[in-house]
């Protein structure tokens, strides 16, 4: 399955869903991320913490939703928005017509004080995120029907820290 994590900056909450998707769902999950409005780089909290767990960031670029769209493109079989203005936003079409589902979370690029403020609330949203992914992947998706995992899909994006 092909997941792309949409968010309007892709600079931090998709660029992190990118990370865990790939990291989590080896061999069952390719995970891509990108944005409607992209900042032009990854948030620097996003990458410290994405160092401190050991994974290599040269890959990680802030990219617009429009690399998905031609026809070089891969078939993204899941979208999912971490932000509610990229919830808002009319998307693209995606090569594959896509599922589409909604995991709002608050933005930790917009925390602010201490750098170690700023990173507890990049942790947070990991943590969150990492929750989500998880439960995505305890789910035999690759064999339920439609319906039923986009009732899954909903339910996931309901749980704690929704924003």
């Amino acid at each position: 399955m092909n997941v792309l994590v949409l968010c309007t900056g892709n600079s931090a909450r998709s660029i992190l869903g990118e990370a865990i998707f790939n990291q989590l769902g080896q061999g069952r999950i390719n995970a891509f991320s990108a944005g409607s409005k992209p900042k032009g780089v990854p948030h620097p909290g996003a990458l410290r913490l994405l160092g401190r767990r050991g994974i290599d960031t040269t890959g990680f670029r802030s990219k617009s939703w429009n690399e998905f769209t031609g026809p070089d493109a891969p078939r993204i079989d899941l979208a999912i928005t971490v932000c509610g203005n990229a919830a808002g936003e009319t998307c693209p079409v995606f090569i594959g017509a896509p599922i589409k589902a909604h995991w709002g979370l608050p933005d930790p690029a917009d925390a602010t004080g201490s750098e170690g403020e700023v990173d507890a609330a990049f942790e947070a949203t990991w943590t969150a995120l990492e929750a989500r992914v998880r439960a995505l992947l305890a789910l035999p998706f690759e064999t339920i029907d439609r319906p039923f995992l986009l009732d899954h899909l909903a339910e996931i994006g309901r749980m704690e820290g929704a924003a």
